[in-house]
């Protein structure tokens, strides 16, 4: 399969109804030093305080193309390849070895399931001790493993979550951003999960000028309407995330924005996860510092979980969009 490298995203035009925001095209002045702003002041940094959440990136293929993921996932981007279950326990063993008080095992994609190892990855953490956490559309790959999902959740029922990306409460605005025919079989996969006892979370994006009440009030009617047992005015359980577009312009997070702001670096999300990764061409997976930042090498910070025990620049439009600015973690708290 031909690699598809990622691209940057303009704006999304999804009709008058739908904006992302007023904007501004990124200053090509901004994120370029490490250490110091476009204007010359000292940048943030983030330390690691604890590895509390390790993330696996299983790869960047996606059963659909959504019109605006951060990943650009899709049935032909295999710019991240598919890691393995013998990858995966390189890393628990280093857990084990070293003693690091990792909580929780977190996996990402691309579409997880489409890894065939998938289940076998889900159970080795399970079987360690941790809790997992996969990020699923609850479509077709998903589907495709219910038999290996009924047995996890017999064996490890309350250590095991599901988090189901659901883009809007209601079907055409979901399906304006995830293609049509999709809003059919992630609520199969939805109620197929909730009748079976699966622990549950939802994410979803407030994308129409709709505020966090009204967003909220619109998945509680889905939900209810589903008999899908997630309480929406949780944010642990609906987890709302700021649209990201590195192409436009941000402000660039210095050492004193955190007084400003009233943010502490500790809450950040890369202050206590890490992310693996396997790119194209690649021997041996890599770490970087959180989901965000795939596809940037310059944030790579080696192979092994003690090798990335380093302070992370926040170099990135979405490291202050997202994370800074935006409050945002992919990681549950």
């Amino acid at each position: 399969m031909a690699t598809t490298e990622p691209t940057e995203k303009s704006k999304i035009e999804f009709g008058p109804e739908f904006e992302l925001t007023e904007r501004r095209f990124l200053d090509p002045g901004k994120f370029k030093d490490p250490h110091v702003t476009a204007e010359g002041v000292e940048r943030a940094v983030v330390a690691l305080t604890h590895l509390r959440t390790l993330w696996f990136n299983t790869g960047s293929l996606c059963n659909i193309t959504c019109q605006n993921c951060y990943m650009d996932s899709s049935p032909v981007n295999d710019s991240l390849l598919y890691l393995s279950l013998s990858e995966v326990r390189e890393y628990l063993d280093e857990i084990d070895a070293t003693g690091l008080p990792v909580e929780e095992i977190a996996f990402t994609g691309g579409e997880p399931f489409m890894n065939r190892g998938l289940p076998g990855m889900i159970e080795e953490s399970l079987a360690r001790g941790h809790r997992v956490l996969v990020l699923t559309n609850a479509m077709k790959p998903m589907w495709n493993k219910r038999q290996r999902l009924l047995a996890l959740v017999e064996r490890f029922a309350e250590a095991l979550t599901l988090r189901v990306s659901i883009d809007h409460f209601t079907k055409a605005r979901h399906e304006m951003i995830r293609g049509p025919d999709t809003w059919g079989p992630m609520i199969q996969g939805l109620r197929w999960l909730a009748e079976n006892g699966f622990k549950l979370t939802v994410a979803g994006r407030p994308c129409w000028n709709e505020s966090d009440d009204e967003v909220r009030r619109g998945y509680a009617r889905l939900f209810a309407a589903e008999a899908i047992p997630i309480e929406a005015f949780d944010p642990g359980s609906l987890v709302l995330f700021p649209e990201m577009d590195a192409g436009a312009d941000v402000p660039e997070i210095t050492i004193n924005c955190w007084d400003i702001l009233g943010v502490e670096p500790e809450t950040m999300m890369c202050a206590t996860s890490r992310m693996i990764l396997k790119r194209g061409g690649a021997d041996n997976p890599v770490i970087v510092p959180c989901t965000l930042l795939p596809y940037d090498p310059a944030f790579e910070l080696g192979r092994s979980l003690t090798q990335s025990a380093k302070t992370v620049q926040l170099n990135h439009p979405h490291c202050a969009k997202f994370c800074v600015l935006g409050g945002a973690s992919c990681s549950p708290e």
